[in-house]
């Protein structure tokens, strides 16, 4: 098992990218403490977990609340005592022109998309710097190496979280702590449900391809990391 005795923290572990994630690093041996808004979906992901002969401990956690966020660390320090790998997959999207867009919509992005994240990142860190060993992963998109009309609200949430893993990782490059983007095409994920003319899912990348990708950023050798890899269909960007 490759994370044999590890600790991960996964946001957005209730579906989709955050699900499957959790579900991979379970799979390699991690205790993996699992956050979303939907404490019925994480219920039911620590089950899967659990039944699999995995550790898993759900928290529900609204990403947006630095006090939520600062409560899941402590729960998953105080469950197994380390933090060793954190995934931020907790996302929201809207797209629309801009024109046509919502401040609430902006607003709403940057809060999960870029907001949480950097939550989730300082909540975790002090016991990451403690212990000199850490991976932080987080999930971006190929918006940021691909102008998509009418994502420009999402883009700029993706960016952002761009900019700032890139600092961050030179800031705790001394302390032994890994820091690296994700950043995947289009994935079959609920994300899309009540998207209008997306592309057809059966073209867009699986969950677990993407969980395939995290866990080699995150069982990488202590003296090698993945800052930025970008996963794509087969067939481009749709």
């Amino acid at each position: 098992m490759k994370l044999a005795g590890q600790v991960a923290v996964v946001t957005g572990a209730g579906r989709g990218i955050g699900r499957a994630v959790a579900g991979r690093l379970a799979r390699e041996g991690a205790a993996v403490a699992l956050a979303a808004r939907s404490a019925l979906e994480l219920d039911g992901v620590a089950r899967e977990i659990a039944q699999a002969g995995g550790r898993a401990l759900a928290v529900p956690t609204d990403v947006r609340q630095e006090a939520a966020v600062e409560a899941l660390a402590r729960r998953a320090l105080a469950e197994w005592g380390r933090v060793d790998v954190l995934v931020n997959a907790a996302g929201v999207a809207t797209f629309a022109p801009v024109t046509d867009s919502k401040l609430d919509d902006w607003d709403q992005m940057l809060a999960v998309n870029l907001r949480g994240a950097v939550l989730c990142c300082r909540a975790v860190l002090p016991a990451m710097i403690a212990q000199h060993r850490g991976t932080i992963i987080n999930v971006g998109s190929v918006v940021t190496s691909r102008a998509l009309t009418g994502s420009a609200a999402y883009t700029a949430s993706k960016y952002g979280l761009l900019g700032f893993s890139r600092v961050l990782a030179e800031e705790m490059r001394a302390h032994g702590v890994r820091v690296g983007v994700l950043s995947a095409g289009a994935t079959d994920t609920p994300l899309w449900d009540a998207m209008p003319a997306a592309p057809a899912r059966e073209r867009m990348l699986r969950p677990d391809q993407v969980a395939e990708a995290a866990l080699l950023m995150a069982s990488l050798d202590a003296n090698a990391t993945l800052e930025e890899l970008t996963l794509l269909p087969a067939g481009g960007v749709l």
